[in-house]
């Protein structure tokens, strides 16, 4: 049993110095199977730490059931962390940032009126109390004093960067504690005086995050907090991740190595972030947003990681091997051996359904006086379709709402445009004949905002919708989080036409003797989500900078497989490509 604290300005181990040198990685991006593989590569490279948040949205999906089971099997990770022989820093939030959907919160906090996030909102505390009486027990077991890995658990996160709100930061350490946390707490925040003011307590280690110029920032920190504790970067950002439509974020690992390098001269504890990036498998990717912007991520959370997205080893993984050798945390174990990723035969699709005709099958219909959100139908993710009779005659008019995130339109099937909540000016605009015409508005939910102070934001259409100056009313809406898609009709077309209706597109493929990674590309596809045995897998967008999705070994099976495409906007030609190697830039 090992014994961790804090002491003055050092950190102890066994009444001995300890350097923590740390290395994120979070068990909810990574499939289990491949858990281990990774955490020796991490210790390999010379770190004794792994660091990893808690994802609330995943372990309390619904409210009130919890699922603590396969991939999310928390106990088994820091189990097996502490097998290897290493430490861990649990950051279990409730918010954690993490560039994932709404900063790992339920998205079923949003159906409550009145309830507010990250502050002294007696309804958020309670649904956060819940959620800790079941995550914090098992954090708590597996601390050092119980036997166990865990080190240090961190008290929400970057909450300077939100709010100033030091009552509730005190709360959640208090909470903490009751559920059974013993090993030190601490924040961690940008290294300024506004977030540093806003998210700190004086009695909990005050850590920082940044990824360059580590004397100017602890300095500041040093600065700030007037008293000796130890120095922690508790995120050094080696690598970035990517929002859709910008080029791909990339560092060298000269310059990671060299930045890294100065915060361990000076530092009692640091935590790469990211180690290993893994994936925003499905529809849980995050988005940043601002007034005048909304900027969604992809799905890839590579992150430029030392360890890459499919486990490979790359150049800044070498360099931060030997840079922490001449530190002295050198682990002469040999690096494990992991299968490469693979090609398959390109696959053409064979069926097909039009996903309007197929409403009635994926969805039972609501009908509501007013647009409802998806939160407020019960829905936490996927698309939302919405459709009216609008009466006539009325002359062409312009056609006003708020929806997020990217809605396509349609009158009587036919295809109008396309409003995205980034555009300026509404630019759709219909007459209706004198039997009226049916409205279809499909909205796409491209993931929650998971930073800032604009997060408590709706998906779906959020307010009325109107054509011309007059409000239209009397809706019926399906609600599709598409996890159903063997209930959609697929037929064998004699010619594959996109109408510029979203359409389903299927294929089946047979995996025989060993099963590899691989990469799914969609060459000619221009936007949508790819599901794999009808798993929602990965979105994809011509815009880049991913037109990629990785594919692990583990969502295929000995056997036939399915693939199915959701394609919103247009195809050129119906095949999915099956590459050894990523394509992003």
């Amino acid at each position: 049993m090992n014994k961790f604290m804090i002491d003055g300005d050092q950190f102890l181990m066994n009444d001995e110095p300890f350097r923590i040198v740390s290395g994120a990685m979070h068990y909810f991006r990574v499939p289990r199977e491949y858990w281990r593989d990774r955490l020796l590569k991490i210790k390999a490279c010379g770190f004794n730490t792994v660091e990893t948040y808690t994802a609330w949205n995943l372990h309390e999906p619904i409210e009130g059931t919890f699922d603590f089971s396969d991939n999310l099997d928390l106990q088994a990770y820091l189990d097996l962390i502490g097998e290897l022989g290493m430490f861990a820093i649990v950051r279990p939030g409730p918010y954690i940032c993490s560039e994932w959907e709404f900063g790992g919160l339920p998205w079923w906090l949003l159906r409550y009126n009145g309830l507010q996030i990250r502050c002294m909102n007696d309804l958020y505390l309670e649904k956060v109390s819940a959620y800790f009486s079941r995550l914090i027990p098992i954090i708590a077991s597996r601390q050092t004093d119980c036997g166990g890995p865990v080190i240090m658990v961190q008290i929400e996160n970057e909450y300077g960067s939100y709010g100033n709100d030091s009552a509730y930061i005190q709360t959640l350490g208090d909470m903490l504690e009751t559920y059974g946390i013993t090993c030190p707490l601490f924040t961690s925040d940008g290294a300024s005086d506004a977030m540093l003011s806003g998210g700190t307590v004086d009695n909990y280690l005050a850590a920082c995050n940044f990824g360059s110029k580590a004397g100017v920032n602890f300095k500041a920190l040093r600065k700030f907090r007037g008293k000796k504790e130890p120095l922690m970067c508790a995120e050094f950002w080696n690598g970035w991740f990517d929002h859709w439509g910008e080029r791909h974020h990339r560092r060298s690992a000269e310059d990671a190595a060299k930045e890294l390098d100065e915060v361990l001269k000076l530092a009692d504890g640091v935590s790469v972030y990211m180690m290993h990036g893994g994936t925003n498998f499905g529809w849980m990717n995050g988005a940043n947003c601002s007034e005048e912007q909304y900027e969604p991520t992809v799905s890839s959370y590579d992150d430029d990681a030392p360890i890459n997205e499919y486990g490979g080893l790359t150049e800044k993984y070498e360099a931060f091997r030997r840079l922490l050798a001449q530190y002295g945390h050198e682990n002469a174990m040999d690096l494990p051996e992991s299968d490469p990723p693979a090609a398959y035969p390109t696959l053409a699709f064979t069926e097909c359904a039009d996903l309007l005709d197929n409403l009635d099958l994926l969805a039972q219909p609501v009908e509501t006086v007013t647009p409802l959100s998806m939160e407020q139908l019960g829905q936490g993710y996927g698309f939302i379709c919405y459709t009216t009779l609008i009466k006539g005659p009325k002359e062409k008019q312009t056609l006003y709402m708020d929806a997020n995130d990217r809605a396509y339109i349609f009158a009587d099937g036919e295809f109008l445009g396309i409003y995205y909540r980034n555009d300026k000016k509404q630019k759709i605009s219909l007459d209706v004949p004198e039997d009226g015409v049916v409205l279809t508005i499909l909205v796409e939910n491209m993931g929650r905002t998971n930073y800032g102070p604009l997060m408590m934001q709706r998906k779906g259409i959020v307010g009325n919708v109107r054509l011309g100056n007059q409000i239209l009313y009397h809706w019926k809406t399906y609600c599709l989080p598409l996890d159903n898609l063997q209930a959609a009709q697929f037929g064998e077309p004699k010619k594959f036409r996109f109408n510029k209706r979203p359409q389903l597109l299927r294929a089946s493929f047979t995996v025989e003797g060993r099963i590899s990674d691989t990469f799914v590309l969609l060459p000619g596809f221009k936007k949508g989500m790819i599901f794999v045995n009808d798993r929602p897998l990965s979105r994809y967008w011509e815009i880049g900078p991913q037109h990629s999705a990785y594919l692990p070994a583990a969502w295929l099976k000995e056997g036939i497989n399915t693939i199915t495409v959701l394609e919103l906007e247009g195809y050129k030609k119906t095949e999915v490509e099956f590459s050894a190697q990523p394509d992003i830039g």
